[in-house]
């Protein structure tokens, strides 16, 4: 049976109704994004048990935690949950190696997933061992904070925003450190946030939501890509690849990337050198996509791609078109002028070339 996050919640408040069916993949990483207000951190508590829904079906990967159909509710204290929060929200009387077993020793040692070891080793925090919270930093508190909740050996790990209080250089101390408990831990994630380069990072699959539903679930790299939502039309639009290594240029210090699929298409990318056959994750922002009849070979653009028009829509700027691709299976979005959309003539199914000038390289 395939792993699956079933989670089919109705909540209501004075000012908020929370009323989503989610179906989410039971491993890897699952992003609730959307504005604040919009449901997420409810999504959490109630799968967490900390909030009490009028009418509530969650069941993670085949065991159910709570129906309302049959007055089964299992209790908070018992849900293998491992909760991150904004604040890491230490002990301050204990050291970090006391906050990290204070839960590690109430766990079974049979059940245990994640060992001090190497928890400290995936979040780097072994030098820390000795130090108490209030000698800390926000972002080694942070990911104290992760180590603590592994320790819990959780079947479901739940991050409500566990970057938002942290300043840019601290989140970037962070992010790595989530990629690798992505990569090295069979543990599925449910990360909420409202930052939309923290999710196309880290996730595979989004759920965005607004005013307490879900308008739209799926993998990241299509759900970035469709010109009915929101995130289309946002400045930093744009689409996540997952790329294999099959090349490499030391010359000029270029790696050949592979797009998934039969016909993905290779993207030149400047960087050092990685391990032929490794993954890497890129994102190609809508405004640094230009559309050309025929391929340029003289510009100093390197990744020109065959592409077909699947849709367009207006963009926010009414002097603009967002226009929706297919390329080689992948989906790729450009942001053009209505001018130019003219010039091309522009119709669903017309054979352009792409022509992109930056990709960014996540992580």
């Amino acid at each position: 049976m395939t792993a699956s996050i079933v989670a089919r919640l109705k909540l209501a408040r004075d000012d908020f109704t929370l009323d989503v069916n989610l179906h989410l993949p039971g491993r890897g990483i699952s992003a609730l994004f959307g504005h604040s207000g919009s449901g997420k951190t409810s999504c959490l508590r109630c799968l967490a048990g900390l909030e009490r829904a009028a009418s509530a079906y969650i069941e993670v990967n085949g065991e159910v935690w709570e129906d309302s159909t049959r007055g089964y509710v299992q209790a908070p204290h018992l849900r293998p949950v491992g909760y991150v929060f904004q604040e890491a929200s230490l002990f301050p009387h204990l050291s970090v190696r006391g906050n990290l077993t204070f839960g590690w020793r109430r766990v079974a040692p049979a059940e245990r997933k994640v060992s001090l070891d190497q928890a400290c080793q995936l979040l780097g925090i072994g030098h820390l061992l000795d130090r108490r919270p209030a000698t800390l930093s926000g972002g080694e508190a942070q990911r104290v904070g992760i180590a603590r909740a592994l320790l819990s050996s959780p079947r479901l790990l739940l991050m409500d925003e566990p970057l938002a209080a942290l300043d840019g250089p601290r989140k970037r101390e962070i992010l790595p450190f989530l990629e690798r408990l992505h990569d090295e831990l069979d543990i599925p994630l449910i990360y909420v946030s409202h930052a939309q380069d923290e999710v196309a990072r880290l996730a595979d699959h989004l759920v965005l939501l607004e005013q307490g539903r879900a308008i739209a679930s799926g993998p990241i790299g299509e759900t970035l890509a469709r010109l009915d939502l929101s995130l289309a039309q946002g400045d930093d639009a744009g689409v996540v690849f997952e790329g294999k290594v099959v090349g490499h240029d030391p010359h000029y210090g270029l790696l050949d990337l592979r797009l998934p699929g039969s016909d993905g298409p290779l993207l030149r990318i400047t960087h050092a050198a990685q391990v032929m056959g490794s993954t890497l994750r890129v994102k190609v922002q809508a405004r640094d996509v230009s559309l050309a009849l025929a391929a340029d070979s003289a510009s100093s653009i390197l990744n020109r791609l065959p592409v077909r028009v699947r849709e367009s829509c207006p963009a926010a700027n009414p002097a603009h078109v967002l226009v929706s691709l297919d390329a080689g299976g992948n989906a790729l979005l450009a942001r053009i002028t209505r001018f130019s959309a003219d010039q091309l003539g522009l119709h669903t199914g017309q054979i352009l070339f792409a022509q992109i000038k930056s990709v960014a390289l996540l992580g």
